[in-house]
């Protein structure tokens, strides 16, 4: 795997420091529902400033708005992060796809965020996978370095592309296979087991497009329609009423799921067993988190519905590694490249 040179080694004393960092968090009433990702930014940006750099500009998108969208500014997102490391040299650059050069990766606003800095550290891991002009144009530009974060994730998820320590548990969750297919045949070959829950179970029971056996569901918590106050009961899986709907893993298999999760050694988990957003449907990817969490050996938990469930449950903090990037996540999983990682130079 490509190991981009740390920010750890670069000189930024009196330098004018551009660093990309992940701030696409959720916005309520104006203000950020959930900091995780703000916090996540922290460790680079300090060793930023106490490394002695003259200024520091912070850039991000945030969700995805259609040309300028106040509903989008980065203002309420400034101020939390403002609130978290007061210093006067740090200021942050309206969200990045308000321009429309952001996703084309356009030389002219690479080159609009490059001016005026002297390097740029690469910490945003989410957005690594997609090269826009604020994860590789500006890093054509600029010497460019890797952000603690962007290190620690590149560290933690290459652990499981590398020698793992059996047995090797993959969970797979969420609604489509096709999202998740590359990171199912990679590492589903290496993994000793593989659990599948959600709406992908039902995909895989119909037609299997993986060269190997994994373990389905053998009950569901039916629906009679998809509302979070629907009649419903627990039925094998195989005996779901006709037009009823599985909105979660039964009883029988969250003790299963939990069963091979216990004897592993090494975990990944990405995607929920159900609608976990709803109380009644969300026993299942608790059941799932709780294990994972309760696990002594190396566990890695990718995805945002995942990781949502985690911090609902207070156990974020249980596994040996939370990413923080979805896509970017499943891609190296995959064995693709991530283009805003292999335009970094390497280490020497």
């Amino acid at each position: 795997m490509h190991k981009p040179r740390s920010v750890r080694d670069a000189d930024l004393d009196d330098k004018r420091v551009l660093v990309r960092s992940d701030l696409n968090v959720p916005l309520e009433d104006g203000r950020v529902a959930d900091d995780t990702r703000v916090r996540a930014s922290l460790p680079t940006l300090r060793l930023v400033l106490e490394r002695g750099a003259r200024e520091v500009t912070v850039c991000s998108h945030l969700g995805r708005p259609k040309g300028r969208d106040p509903t989008f500014s980065m203002k309420p997102v400034e101020q939390r992060l403002r609130e978290l490391l007061p210093d006067d040299r740090l200021r942050v650059l309206e969200n990045t796809r308000f321009n429309p050069g952001e996703t084309t990766n356009d030389p002219a606003f690479a080159k609009e965020l490059a001016d005026a800095h002297d390097l740029f550290v690469q910490d945003a891991f989410g957005s690594v996978h997609r090269a826009h002009a604020s994860t590789v144009g500006v890093a054509q530009l600029l010497r460019a370095y890797a952000g603690l974060l962007l290190e620690r994730e590149l560290t933690e998820l290459g652990k499981l592309l590398g020698h793992v320590e059996r047995p090797f548990v993959l969970i797979s969750g969420g609604a489509k296979v096709e999202d998740k297919l590359g990171v199912l045949q990679n590492l589903g070959r290496k993994a000793d087991t593989v659990l599948v829950g959600g709406k992908m179970a039902e995909e895989i029971r119909a037609e299997n497009p993986l060269p190997f056996d994994v373990v389905l569901p053998a009950d569901v918590v039916a629906a009679s329609e998809f509302a979070k106050d629907a009649e419903m009961k627990v039925v094998p899986y195989h005996a779901l009423p006709e037009g009823w709907l599985g909105l979660d893993i039964g009883p029988e298999t969250r003790k299963l799921f939990a069963a091979h999760i216990a004897r592993a050694r090494t975990i990944f988990w990405n995607g929920p067993m159900g609608v976990f957003e709803w109380p009644r449907f969300a026993a299942g990817t608790k059941a799932v988190a709780e294990a994972v969490a309760s696990s002594d050996g190396y566990s890695v938990v990718g995805g945002a519905d995942s990781a949502r469930a985690l911090a609902e449950l207070g156990l974020a903090e249980e596994v040996s590694w939370l990413s923080t990037g979805g896509g970017a996540a499943l891609e190296l999983l995959e064995g693709k490249e991530l283009p805003g990682v292999a335009v970094i130079p390497e280490a020497r």
